[in-house]
């Protein structure tokens, strides 16, 4: 846990916009004391959920995508401080672990240049180094009894969430992604678009389903991979959902959790599948927020549901008036799978 900046109360203080008669998130939620070890105080603690933040976007940078991805986190957790705490959420069900400490690394790409071949191996090669320092917190998270919610960075992350729950459950487990792109792309070294594919090779990825590809940005090898293995990997695309209505959105997410259910799943988010939301792959075209929303809440109803993580949203690329807007999007997922978490009947 060396590259982990703990979130004090001090910082939680700062970013907590105290009203008369209202009791905010902010005033609830559960930080690790000073001088406390993170994984002890976890392990003690009565709250189930585990905020944990990437504020990263080199493994975007590898995958030649707009930067912009670091900045998700500072956004969300200030949002996440502010929604009220009430009877339908409670704040005091959340521990903020803290960040990832990615300060020196996010200095060393500045100037590299991804068409350049040397600083694109030097790109994958601070990629699988956040890799280990994500799978070994995650891995502790989750020995210690609670579930991850890992924001920000790019969606290279998923492979550290992944390989981290796999470890400690002691197997391989599953993942529903939802995304206008596969990340199973070829191993060349590793960035945000082959997370899934290297935790696959790797072992720590039994199946995968991919919700709502677009049809437009799926290539054809990466469609004739996944048929070779469709036991393993199946997808369903966005065009067909909710363009040409041959299938419908409901009985799809029954679909895939019945593909996925039986293991330990990891729920995966994008949110460059929602249209005009900045992120590194910005679309006009695609799901919308409240079907994300009902997304989240179906998928994490389930005991098997393991972790939840919402990256590649990027407010530096937004407009100023409106990049706030993203930490309080991605405010109502946390709070939308912690709703149906608590729902699940012990």
């Amino acid at each position: 846990m060396e590259k982990l900046i703990t979130f004090s109360i001090n910082d939680l203080a700062k970013i907590t916009n105290h009203r008369s008669g209202e009791i905010k998130f902010g005033e609830k939620i559960l930080t690790i004391p000073k001088d406390t070890d993170p994984i002890d105080f976890i392990k003690s603690s009565e709250a189930k959920f585990v905020l944990f933040g990437i504020p990263e976007d080199i493994g975007v940078r590898a995958n030649y995508g707009r930067p912009g991805a670091a900045s998700a986190w500072q956004s969300a957790i200030k949002s996440i401080a502010n929604i009220q705490h009430n009877r339908f959420s409670k704040g005091n069900q959340i521990i903020v672990l803290g960040q990832l400490n990615v300060k020196q690394e996010m200095k060393e790409v500045e100037n590299l240049d991804f068409n350049d071949i040397d600083d694109r191996s030097k790109l994958s090669q601070l990629v699988e180094a956040i890799d280990k320092e994500v799978s070994h917190i995650i891995c502790k998270i989750i020995q210690s009894g609670k579930i991850p919610i890992v924001i920000g960075g790019g969606h290279n992350n998923a492979y550290g969430n992944i390989k981290g729950a796999a470890l400690a459950k002691g197997k391989a487990i599953n993942a529903i992604n939802f995304d206008a792109h596969s990340d199973f792309r070829i191993l060349e070294g590793r960035h945000s678009g082959n997370g899934f594919s290297y935790a696959f090779e790797e072992g720590f990825l039994k199946k995968y389903f991919i919700f709502g590809l677009h049809e437009n940005y799926t290539s054809k090898s990466v469609l004739d991979i996944i048929k070779k293995i469709e036991d393993r990997v199946r997808y369903n695309t966005y065009d067909s959902v909710n363009i040409r209505k041959e299938k419908d959105f409901n009985l799809e997410m029954v679909t895939a959790l019945d593909f996925i259910k039986n293991d330990p799943f990891g729920i995966e988010i994008d949110l460059d599948a929602i249209p005009n939301i900045a992120s590194s792959a910005m679309t006009l075209s695609g799901f919308s927020i409240e079907e994300l929303r009902q997304f989240i809440s179906f998928f994490a109803k389930n005991r098997n549901a393991t972790y939840l993580h919402i990256c590649e949203g990027a407010p530096d690329l937004g407009e100023d008036k409106n990049s706030h807007l993203i930490g309080k999007l991605i405010g109502y997922l946390v709070t939308d799978f912690m709703k149906a978490q608590n729902s699940i009947v012990p």
